[in-house]
């Protein structure tokens, strides 16, 4: 018989995929462990929570050691819902000053982890929020600029590839992996020599602009596209908001030497969803700009996925009113984010319910697990963000294998 009563709850400072330190918490549950640690992203959104409370990883660890473990000990796990209410009457803040959205996030992941293992379920059947579970389609990082990658590199933050039509997850894991393989034999083949330098999600980081990278990642999408019989689509991370100079009200291309007013990066998003077969577009203004994000939305129809990040934060209540607006036809999902994994299930549950695509994202600062998969297939994400390769961006892959061997290889999410 299971025991769903938390016995335990012990923080500490680990690090994440680009060497920063982030908090890890272990959680005992009955008899039972779930270990956690926090992403972080470096294109942080301004709507986001804080990561941390005043003194960083080191005073968040302190205060779970000291007072949460306290306060969390004798708590019904069954439930996250009872775990998250402990954590609000602790933290009354609506953006997680006093503790951090990365320490409740791995707080309640690592609670639900030791949960879901306590009752002898899945993590993605603990917090599901469908019984109808499918594979989310992989979206993965092929050629990366901006803030994540260097000098020189594309200006938009990321080109990515994503197999619309694979008939089963086994093809559409194996066509990411061959479109960036292909993709860094055509790099060095028209640049002469690329040295096949990387970013920090795994992604190709070229001395290239945005356009040139698309017409090689166009090239390579196709070529495997032929190659394993169902069609692979192209898409694009503009983080427009890390281009945007607010003094100037233009979008500042360091790579390219020049500025494009508000007009003309729309006209530029719009030119490059034509000419290249964009399927997916995320984040093409600065964060602000809802009626941009509705213009865009309105004239491409249904061409292309028109995804918010920065946008919206994960935030329910920002998510209604881009909704109202018209302004997404898709929604980034990173609940650390909002710090609570409730808040990140209300916003997937508004998405599903409103035919926005639930996109379910890592962050460029990712700790060596799958978990996140968990969340995708259990939130009904259609789209699974979490890179190609690298350790951190394979473990998530790898668990979309493990979970199609349960549900079925074939049981995969359309757009």
């Amino acid at each position: 018989m299971s025991e769903t009563i938390i016995r335990d709850v012990k923080a500490r400072l680990v690090y994440n995929s680009r060497g920063e330190e982030t908090i890890e918490v272990d959680v005992i549950v009955g008899r039972s462990l779930g270990r956690a640690a926090a992403p972080a992203g470096k294109s942080k959104g301004g709507k986001e929570v804080f990561y941390y409370p005043e003194g960083g990883v080191e005073e968040a660890v302190k205060i779970v050691n000291d007072n949460l473990s306290r306060i969390l000990k004798g708590v019904d796990a069954s439930n996250i819902v009872n775990v998250e209410d402990a954590l609000r009457r602790y933290d009354e803040s609506i953006d997680c000053r006093k503790i951090g959205g990365n320490t409740v996030f791995a707080i309640s992941l690592a609670t639900s982890i030791a949960a879901s293992k306590e009752i002898g379920i899945p993590l993605y059947k603990y917090l599901k929020i469908t019984d109808d579970f499918k594979l989310p389609l992989p979206l993965g990082n092929v050629i990366g600029g901006g803030k994540h990658a260097g000098r020189g590199a594309p200006d938009w933050q990321e080109l990515l590839s994503i197999p619309l039509e694979a008939p089963n997850i086994k093809l559409a894991v194996k066509a990411n992996f061959k479109v960036h393989e292909y993709t860094g034999k055509l790099l060095d083949k028209h640049l002469g020599g690329f040295t096949l330098g990387k970013g920090d999600e795994g992604a190709y980081a070229p001395t290239t602009t945005t356009e040139k990278g698309l017409e090689i990642l166009r090239e390579a999408v196709d070529k495997v596209s032929d190659e394993l019989g169902f069609k692979i689509g192209l898409g694009v991370d503009v983080a427009a908001s890390s281009l945007w100079d607010p003094r100037e009200k233009m979008y500042v291309y360091s790579t390219e030497g020049r500025k494009l007013t508000r007009e003309q990066q729309i006209e530029r998003v719009l030119e490059y969803v034509d000419r290249f077969n964009l399927c997916y577009v995320e984040d093409p203004l600065e964060e602000d700009d809802f009626d941009g994000f509705s213009e865009i939305v309105e004239s491409l129809k249904e061409k292309a996925i028109v995804c918010g990040d920065d946008l919206i934060a994960t935030n329910p209540a920002i998510l209604r009113e881009a909704i109202k607006k018209k302004s997404i036809t898709g929604l980034i999902i990173k609940p650390n984010q909002v710090g609570f994994l409730t808040r990140a299930i209300e916003a997937a549950e508004i998405s599903r319910r409103e035919n926005i695509v639930p996109v379910v994202s890592h962050r460029s600062g990712e700790p060596p697990e799958g978990y996140l998969t968990h969340l995708a297939v259990a939130w009904g994400g259609k789209i699974l963000k979490a890179g190609i390769v690298g350790g951190e961006r394979v473990a998530k892959i790898n668990e979309l294998l493990r979970i199609g061997e349960e549900i079925g290889f074939e049981k995969i999410a359309r757009l």
